[in-house]
């Protein structure tokens, strides 16, 4: 489905050049590594998780004039007034979908919000497939042209409402959302396998927690975590 295409793949290589201001260049794998020792620091302890954002060039899915900043604990600007995660916030709720399994992938993972496509090719080194859904078209084709040069024959992207989540490949081992709101939509809960883990930020006063949400053979259970900040989650498409 994704395509690599010739200008973009160049493009890519020419941002990979590009050097931080430690005087590495931002492909090297040092620069990620350093990024994830601070991740550790911060108390992330899911291995898989760091391998994958280790493994994952953030640079390449933010604006070149913002390449030097793409590995500091930072939301980043992606354009439609939309931002791509800080490191720590990726990373976090991926350990929380993934519960502690272990060197084991998730079957199954939908993503509400594909953006930049950063946090999709994370989801792609600890799920066996992941599908992705992006309400904003512009996104949606900048996250196919940025993911294209990667061949990830594990990850969809969908153009469609994320609050209708994606029925066609449910149920879901994991559900992670990349936008806020009051509760979590009625479809996410439905579309959660037994079994599953649901992340999402909800709004909680005047800002966002995030919550966890857990399904087993008798229902639903809810825990809160720290504080986060996301775009507003929104309906349709556009």
């Amino acid at each position: 489905m994704l395509r690599p295409q010739r200008p973009l793949h160049q493009a890519a290589q020419d941002r990979e050049r590009r050097v931080s201001p430690a005087g590495l260049g931002l492909d090297s794998e040092l620069v990620r590594s350093r990024m994830v020792g601070k991740l550790r620091t911060q108390g992330v302890r899911d291995e898989k998780v760091l391998a994958a954002m280790l493994a994952v060039p953030r640079h390449l899915f933010v604006d070149t004039a913002l390449a030097n900043q793409a590995y500091e604990d930072t939301s980043l600007p992606i354009g439609l007034q939309q931002t791509i995660s800080k490191p720590s916030v990726v990373a976090r709720m991926i350990e929380l979908m993934r519960g502690g399994r272990g060197d084991a992938l998730l079957p199954r993972v939908l993503e509400i919000g594909t953006g930049c496509g950063y946090q999709a090719a994370v989801l792609a080194h600890v799920a066996r497939l992941v599908i992705s859904v992006e309400r904003l078209k512009p996104l949606h084709d900048k996250a196919r042209d940025l993911l294209a040069p990667w061949r990830m024959g594990n990850v969809r992207l969908v153009y469609g409402d994320g609050m209708r989540g994606h029925p066609p490949n449910a149920p879901y081992d994991g559900i992670i959302a990349a936008a806020g709101g009051g509760a979590i939509p009625p479809a996410w809960l439905e579309q959660l396998a037994v079994g599953g883990r649901l992340v999402a930020p909800v709004a909680r006063g005047t800002g966002q927690v995030l919550v966890l949400v857990e399904r087993n053979e008798r229902g639903f259970v809810h825990s809160e975590h720290e504080a986060v900040h996301f775009v507003p989650l929104k309906s349709g498409t556009t």
